[in-house]
């Protein structure tokens, strides 16, 4: 069982920035795609970013040239940085590790972008 832990969360005013990382506990983690996903309320949770253990990268059209997922194989972990944030980024975030029919979900965090 893979442990997924995210953290960073929080509010953020429009136009802010923020990060999130993920670090999961696994002796293989080069063979997880990694993603973040976001469920906002009374919506169902989306894609935003995922990154393989090769290091390519997707992304929704919503973030695209705002957030940047990336990865750091050595130590486990994956961060998100979003950039430009509107208030319609505001949503729970949830780290994911898929491996073929194998997937994991952290707990989730935060993310509130509001003045």
């Amino acid at each position: 069982q893979v442990q997924l832990v995210e953290s960073g969360g929080g509010l953020v005013q429009p136009g802010g920035s923020l990060g999130l990382s993920c670090a999961a506990s696994t002796n293989i983690f080069t063979i997880y795609t990694m993603g973040w996903y976001r469920q906002a309320p009374g919506k169902q949770r989306e894609l935003v970013a995922t990154i393989t253990g090769g290091g390519s990268k997707d992304y929704a059209d919503s973030v695209k040239d705002r957030f940047t997922i990336s990865r750091d194989n050595a130590k486990n972990t994956v961060t998100l940085q979003m950039n430009s944030l509107k208030p319609e980024d505001t949503a729970v975030y949830y780290c994911n590790a898929k491996f073929r029919t194998l997937e994991h979900w952290g707990q989730g965090t935060q993310v509130t972008v509001s003045s």
